[in-house]
């Protein structure tokens, strides 16, 4: 890898720059359901009138996603922020697997297919049963079913994760009956593919980070085990849960398992294959721990069935895991970290759990561990856990003692956080727990602001993707707020398409480049992937050839 180049004409800065990631913040289209506008944000708002800013995209194409009507997520993302230039990404790589029919010739299907064959057991999917294009999509899933059963499989059984959070909070039955029809196309005498188990996401198996491994003991009891309350179908399921919880939303619906005269109909067990068909990391390690890992004390999972599993995709590739994937993973090199690592820029990289695995693991291009165990710092804030509309706030205050502190330090050049209060409040569709989760933000803003002013820093404020800019559910043609039986708008739990700010606050500018950014940056096309470019740039450096271009324009 080649070195950076020192630019000659950079004047320096007494402190670091400091990339603020506020996760799920971006420009609303519309006026109602964006939280953003309608909350008091004074720190934001004077960044935005005092200082350099433009719009960023942060979805689609952008951030390497099959298409412009693809939501962006935060691993992409950070992805894209970290590397500087656009991968494809899982939904594309997967899909493209499936176009050309790659997929099925990998060894890891053959070892899928051929274990069922020779025990005449059963093939599980395990997955988030939507098409939010996040972490899976149903096609994926239909077409792997289809190719099943021309392979001569004969039982297949599907344990759905209910999604309401990168889709329609409340949308699983528009999911679950074209499916079942889906499925009943199939049937044949020797094809039997049926929904045995399930559950909301934020309930079962999706955990991540090892934020709260219960869920995924509630998720391994339910798949494996059948140990759930029974049901008829999932219909059922979401019908009673509805009727019994009212007002609960797809992510929190408890897990069920589908009953024939009280016995589940698709336990887990010897010579069965499972495929976890997301193909996102993040939520994907710890039920592939379950799963793989001989040594396991996380729960006690009780009888462990000898399966042939695969992931989608491989979730670590460094520790490769799982050890069996349908699909490779883009091969993402030359990332800013390793070349600030090799320039000898001094980092920290800083967030609670919830998004810790953000600012260095993706964001280090899916790598696991640090490229310079001296050089650079990584720092979690252990996240409460509670349901985030109960804690709105949740870690900002603690992310910012420990930033404010290590920008005084004289310890770091290049510092990078999170504020996962965007997204994580966002989600819940709580639009009083959004708001107030981005005043609180809003106050960590301002004390980073006097903070850069006392150590003579650069502040680069920016956003993964949009969510908490778009809360309500809107008329596609019309625009109009959709509105639900009692009066109140309907809740949108899930990213939207919208682009976020880039605003560089200098408060010891020695004019080495214009104090605008790019005017038209976005209609330019510029995305996210700008912004590592850009921290080359104030860092003193010239950014490599390929990276794309940088939102400022150096003197």
């Amino acid at each position: 890898m080649e070195s950076l180049k020192k630019n000659p004409a950079w004047k320096g800065r007494r402190g670091p720059v400091v990339l603020v990631i506020m996760d799920g913040v971006g420009y609303g289209k519309y006026k109602e359901g964006d939280a953003v506008a309608d909350a008091k944000m004074y720190h934001l708002t004077a960044l935005r009138a005092h200082n350099p800013h433009t719009q960023l995209k942060a979805h689609g194409k952008a951030v390497g996603l099959p298409a412009d009507d693809d939501m962006g997520n935060s691993e992409v993302g950070h992805n894209a922020m970290g590397c500087g230039r656009v991968f494809n990404q899982g939904a594309a790589l997967v899909s493209e697997s499936l176009d050309t029919g790659a997929m099925f010739t990998g060894q890891a299907w053959k070892d899928i297919i051929s274990t069922v064959q020779g025990s005449g057991g059963t093939l599980h999917f395990i997955g988030l049963f939507s098409d939010g294009n996040v972490h899976s999509h149903l096609d994926h899933l239909k077409a792997m079913i289809q190719q099943a059963k021309q392979e001569g499989i004969k039982t297949v059984r599907i344990h759905v994760l209910f999604d309401g959070r990168d889709v329609g909070e409340t949308s699983a039955l528009e999911y679950l009956d074209p499916f079942e029809a889906f499925l009943q196309s199939l049937k044949a005498p020797d094809f039997d593919a049926r929904i045995a188990s399930g559950g909301g996401r934020m309930w079962i198996t999706m955990d991540r980070y090892g934020a709260d491994w219960a869920m995924v003991e509630r998720g391994w009891k339910t798949h494996v085990h059948g140990k759930a309350r029974q049901f008829t179908s999932a219909r059922e399921a979401v019908e009673t849960y509805r009727r019994e919880i009212p007002g609960i939303i797809d992510q929190d619906l408890k897990e069920f398992t589908v009953a024939e005269e009280g016995v589940p109909i698709g336990t887990i067990q010897d010579g069965d294959s499972v495929v976890y068909f997301n193909f996102r990391g993040d939520r994907a390690l710890e039920i592939t721990a379950a799963f793989e890992e001989a040594a396991f004390s996380h729960f006690d999972r009780g009888r462990r069935p000898g399966v042939c599993y695969a992931g989608m995709m491989e979730y670590d590739g460094d520790t490769h895991v799982p050890r069996r994937y349908l699909v490779r993973p883009p091969s993402i090199n030359r990332t800013m970290g390793e070349y600030l690592a090799a320039a000898g820029v001094r980092t920290l990289a800083i967030s609670e759990t919830q998004k810790y695995g953000h600012v260095t693991y993706f964001f280090n291009g899916n790598r696991t561990g640090k490229f310079d165990e001296v050089l650079e710092t990584y720092q979690e804030i252990k996240s409460d856990v509670v349901p985030f509309e109960q804690r709105p706030w949740m870690k900002c205050a603690e992310i910012t003692d420990v930033v404010i502190q290590a920008m005084g330090s004289g310890k770091y050049d290049f510092i990078r956080l999170n504020y996962p209060n965007g997204d994580m409040v966002g989600h819940t569709g709580i639009y009083q727990a959004v708001v107030c989760a981005m005043e609180g933000m809003d106050l960590q803003l301002g004390r980073l602001v006097k903070a850069a002013q006392e150590a003579g820093a650069i502040l680069v404020i920016t956003a993964d993707h949009g969510n908490s800019d778009d809360m309500f559910e809107h008329q596609k043609k019309t625009g109009a707020v959709v509105y639900k039986a009692d009066g109140s708008p309907k809740a949108k739990t899930s990213h939207s398409l919208n682009p976020v700010p880039c605003i560089i606050y200098d408060p010891d500018y020695k004019g080495e480049y214009l104090r605008e950014p790019y005017e038209g940056a976005l209609q330019e096309g510029l995305g996210i992937s700008s912004l590592a470019a850009t921290c080359m740039n104030l860092l003193g450096y010239v950014p490599p050839e390929d990276y794309d271009p940088p939102v400022l324009r150096m003197g």
